[in-house]
């Protein structure tokens, strides 16, 4: 996050007040107050449910000090792949189970707690549960007196994998409140809709998942990041490139002599319009002007009703968005064109790939030598 720079506050002091900025890519205020209120209501929420469970007394704690860590990671970066469910259940439960066995077999415990963090790293690397706060699970088992001691290898599992149920299971329903993605879910690839092994147009040039590989491979670092998700980051192509010709905008470059129908036409009306100006789009307006949806001879050839049960969902835009915005949506394999509407949905233009290509074509650098394409 950039801040401007005061002219009555010196360089120096400016980068004291920059210590306080988010060290996470895409950390907001706002994120964070979510955070800070998903675990004030998850951990109160754990302690008081573990206790009416259990009962309470110096014989069980009614929650682990590893779960303010857990919570630190399931409230505040729940994309991460060390905060997902099974990182959490799993890895506080084995690595609990780690310390008891280090502690059981070693009778020293300076020794004993070494080994169980040990233990407790290669475990949840191997059952793919890797969680930071299983490190002070293992240590928690290893020192934690006789309370943990008359518990034995129950431990691992009351309070340690109770609380670490119930702590996700708020966090499940918390995040769902919030409407964030949790558990983190990386959106489906782009797939060739012509059903053929060609990889999809939007992904034949640029970066691919060998290239990803091969990054991760030269820099031998590991990174607290979904493979996929780094993937996907990767389109700072397509910003940067918005970015750099962000002046064009649909505006510019839109269609205005919009062929549209209405939605109490017929099918073999929109069929004539499609054919006759050789569009593949036609948009879909009410009585009133307002765009209603949009048809093409796919959906026509489903319905054989009005043209209302063949109306598929647009794409639109507004005139100011720039132009290279829609490079994603009119390279997905479905979309033919962006409908160009106002506030109020009422029809301005409409940009085709055609019109869009065109548009690319000329921001291309121009050489001497070119050699023309032959039809």
């Amino acid at each position: 996050m950039q801040y401007p720079v005061s002219p009555k506050v010196g360089p120096s002091r400016f980068r004291r007040f920059r210590l306080f900025s988010p060290i996470l890519a895409g950390a907001t205020l706002r994120e964070r107050l979510i955070g800070c209120l998903g675990a004030l209501l998850a951990i109160g929420l754990t302690g008081v449910i573990s206790g009416y469970l259990f009962g309470q007394g110096p014989h069980l704690p009614l929650i682990v000090a590893p779960m303010g860590a857990s919570a630190v990671l399931l409230f505040a970066v729940p994309a991460s792949p060390l905060a997902q469910p099974w990182s959490i259940i799993g890895g506080n439960t084995i690595s609990a189970l780690m310390g008891i066995i280090a502690a059981y077999f070693i009778r020293d415990p300076i020794i004993a707690t070494g080994v169980g963090v040990s233990l407790a790293i290669g475990a949840m690397s191997f059952t793919r549960c890797l969680h930071p706060p299983g490190g002070a699970a293992a240590l928690t088992a290893v020192l934690g007196g006789p309370v943990v001691a008359g518990w034995g290898f129950l431990f691992p599992f009351v309070p340690v994998a109770l609380n670490s149920c119930i702590l996700v299971g708020l966090g499940l329903l918390f995040h769902k409140l919030s409407k964030r993605n949790y558990p983190h879910v990386v959106p489906k690839s782009a797939e060739n809709t012509h059903q053929t092994i060609d990889l999809p147009s939007a992904v034949r040039v640029g970066f691919r998942e060998e290239d990803v590989d091969a990054a991760l491979e030269a820099l031998d670092e590991t990174f607290d990041i979904d493979r996929a998700d780094l993937g996907r980051l990767l389109q700072v192509e397509l910003q940067a490139a918005i970015r750099s010709n962000g002046k064009i905008s649909c505006a510019d470059i839109m269609s205005r002599d919009v062929i549209a129908i209405g939605e109490a036409s017929e099918p073999d009306a929109a069929r004539h319009l499609l054919l006759k100006h050789n569009i593949r789009t036609l948009p879909v307006k009410d009585p009133e002007g307002r765009l209603v949806g949009a048809v093409g001879l796919r959906e026509l050839s489903m319905s054989t009703e009005t043209i209302a049960h063949a109306i598929a969902r647009p794409a639109v835009a507004r005139p100011s968005d720039p132009a290279l915005s829609l490079l994603p949506v009119l390279t997905d394999g479905h979309t033919h064109a962006v409908i160009i509407v106002d506030d109020d949905y009422r029809i301005l233009g409409l940009i085709s790939q055609t019109d869009l290509l065109s548009a690319v074509a000329r921001l291309l650098p121009k050489e001497d030598n070119a050699i023309p394409a032959v039809a």
